[in-house]
């Protein structure tokens, strides 16, 4: 059977379980229960996933919130733009050398400037601003390295507050579920060329 790799922050616990159970008899799901928190983290975690569990026929993934954070006393970004394409690009190669398909979800709209506890606890300091920016650097990166863009980002602009729940950062419940079924189908989409 197909082995999927889900990689990423905050947005990816949320509909990680659902996109396992939408996958369900199409594919064996992989996800961590950490966080992935910023690119750096992440790619660590896609190194011990490759090198506990072997090829993955595909990977969907995703970071920009932690990278993004400005968190006091610090005055810049953990990532300012070019160090979180530094790490998306050691990412993807290290996604190729696995041999798997990439793609690559943005990240999701906030509506106002704030500050949100992460699910690990740390803080997570937002602004659309911050999100737009990031994101245009990685489609650029991405379509560069002919990666699939899954685009969370205009999915959830058409909600309400953009499906976010009270704390402005993470989403609702059918936020996260809207997230799932775009993922599952373009999981689909790519299983069906792998």
């Amino acid at each position: 059977m197909k082995k999927v790799l889900l990689l990423g922050d905050s947005i990816r616990m949320g509909y990680d379980g659902i996109v396992k159970d939408l996958l369900e008899g199409e594919c064996e799901v992989y996800y961590d229960e950490d966080n992935g928190r910023f690119s750096s983290y992440t790619l660590w975690q896609a190194n011990q996933f490759f090198k506990n569990y072997g090829k993955f026929d595909i990977v969907h993934w995703n970071n920009g919130y932690w990278d993004m954070n400005v968190e006091a006393p610090m005055t810049e970004a953990m990532h300012p733009v070019d160090e979180y394409l530094h790490f998306l690009k050691r990412i993807i190669r290290e996604i190729r050398r696995n041999g798997a398909e990439a793609i690559f979800a943005t990240t999701t709209p906030v509506a106002e400037q704030g500050f949100a506890l992460d699910g690990t606890g740390a803080g997570i300091s937002y602004d659309n601003s911050w999100v737009e920016t990031y994101n245009e650097a990685a489609r650029k990166l991405m379509a560069q390295e002919n990666i699939a863009v899954n685009d969370l980002y205009a999915l959830m602009l058409k909600g309400n507050h953009y499906y976010k729940c009270g704390d402005g950062l993470h989403l609702t419940e059918e936020g996260y579920r809207l997230c799932a079924e775009q993922v599952a189908g373009l999981i689909r989409k790519k299983l069906a060329t792998a």
